[in-house]
């Protein structure tokens, strides 16, 4: 949908009012299946590396899953960690796709070889995500560890000979590799793939190094108007606080926290907003009685969270329609308080609270699986990759 549709931002903003008070079933769900992760990227939003013991068996993801089936949930946006990495991720994904439930995986590659690219191809209802932070391995390498660009290319290329068709590059938008945008484009053009960007926000690894790798104000004009121009790419509307800047950017525009989307972590604990792995914004734990479906129709986080809400302190902008005050989780964890304006505003206006904030005292995710002592990701030789996918 693009914004100059005939018809679309009424249609868009009908749509809008609706998400705003919740649905039946979120839209999309973020299934985190493991924390743990071969790769060390300094802005890993689940601050990945070290399994956690508690997650979530075999039997009650699948439990999961069923729920999921019932509530006619579309699809679950399965990340991690690197969920590759869990020994049971291929019958995982067979008994979801068996069960109507649509799958998106995110890898970095590490087990995307030419078997499971095969296999994945033979698959249907399954999209998947290379992940990648720079179009040159300089650039990439810097954020995601030494070699992690070359295993992404060498994913890519496992897919497109084997016939996959339109796999997703996703990249994280970052004062770095933003200069790189066209790169980026070239070369998800050349595989028949499509881009997908997102924003940095400052949760996980990235509460460490977000005010480092943000855009600047600069490069946040010139990400909206090279977005304006290329509607095909995906951006999963992550970037709607740029809306402010004019016409808005294709999607709703709004943060769908607890309304459209939410996340399941390892453990089965749900939040609110896939970016703000925090214990204010846990509402509830699917292995407690009634499952996923209760949490998501009564826990009283959300309920909350789907209530109107008053504009705050953006309330006498004239751009607060547009950008609706900007994402949640960006604001949380630079301290800033949840109906003020986004630290990235393109006004202006979330500098001056930015200024003010004291970063020792910013929040912190609730838990970290980072590994200790040990500075380097680690990459798994191909030769040593014990994989289920020829099965």
């Amino acid at each position: 949908m693009r914004a100059d549709t005939a018809g679309q931002p009424r249609r868009t903003a009908a749509l809008t009012e609706q998400f705003k008070a919740g649905l039946a079933a979120p839209i999309c769900l973020t299934w985190e299946l493991t924390y743990a992760c071969n790769l060390a990227c300094v802005h890993c939003l689940s601050a990945s590396g070290r399994r956690d013991p508690r997650e979530l068996s075999t039997a009650e993801c699948m439990r999961v899953v069923d729920e999921l089936e019932r509530m006619q949930v579309f699809y679950a946006n399965i990340g991690g960690g690197e969920p590759t990495l869990r020994p049971d991720f291929w019958d995982l994904l067979d008994y979801s796709v068996a069960h109507h439930v649509g799958i998106k995986f995110s890898t970095n590659g590490v087990r995307l070889d030419k078997r499971a690219a095969q296999r994945l191809a033979r698959t249907g209802y399954v999209d998947v995500q290379i992940s990648i932070d720079g179009a040159t391995a300089e650039v990439n390498d810097a954020v995601r560890g030494i070699g992690s660009f070359a295993m992404a290319r060498r994913a890519m290329d496992a897919l497109a000979e084997a016939g996959f068709g339109e796999f997703k590059i996703s990249i994280v938008v970052t004062r770095h590799n933003v200069s790189q945008l066209d790169a980026f484009k070239q070369i998800a053009d050349e595989y028949g793939a499509r881009l997908r960007v997102t924003r940095l926000r400052p949760s996980g690894r990235a509460a460490d190094c977000w005010d480092d790798l943000h855009p600047t104000a600069a490069q946040q004009r010139l990400l909206y108007d090279w977005l304006c121009a290329r509607p095909d790419v995906l951006t999963g509307d992550s970037f709607f606080h740029l809306s402010a800047f004019g016409s808005p950017l294709p999607g709703l525009n709004l943060c769908g926290a607890g309304r459209v989307v939410c996340l399941i972590d390892p453990v089965g604990d749900v939040y609110a907003c896939p970016f703000v792995l925090h214990e204010q914004f846990r509402a509830g734990n699917v292995r407690q009685p009634g499952g996923f479906a209760r949490v998501w129709r009564e826990s009283e986080l959300l309920r909350r969270l789907r209530e109107p809400a008053s504009a705050g302190a953006c309330a006498s902008c004239g751009q607060f329609d547009a950008c609706q005050g900007g994402c949640m989780a960006a604001k949380f964890f630079t301290g800033l308080p949840l109906d003020g304006p986004d630290p990235e505003c393109v006004l202006g206006h979330g500098q001056p609270e930015l200024a003010s904030t004291c970063l020792p005292d910013r929040p912190r995710p609730s838990a970290g699986h980072s590994r200790t002592g040990r500075a380097a990701p680690v990459l798994i030789p191909a030769d040593r990759i014990a994989t289920r996918a020829a099965t």
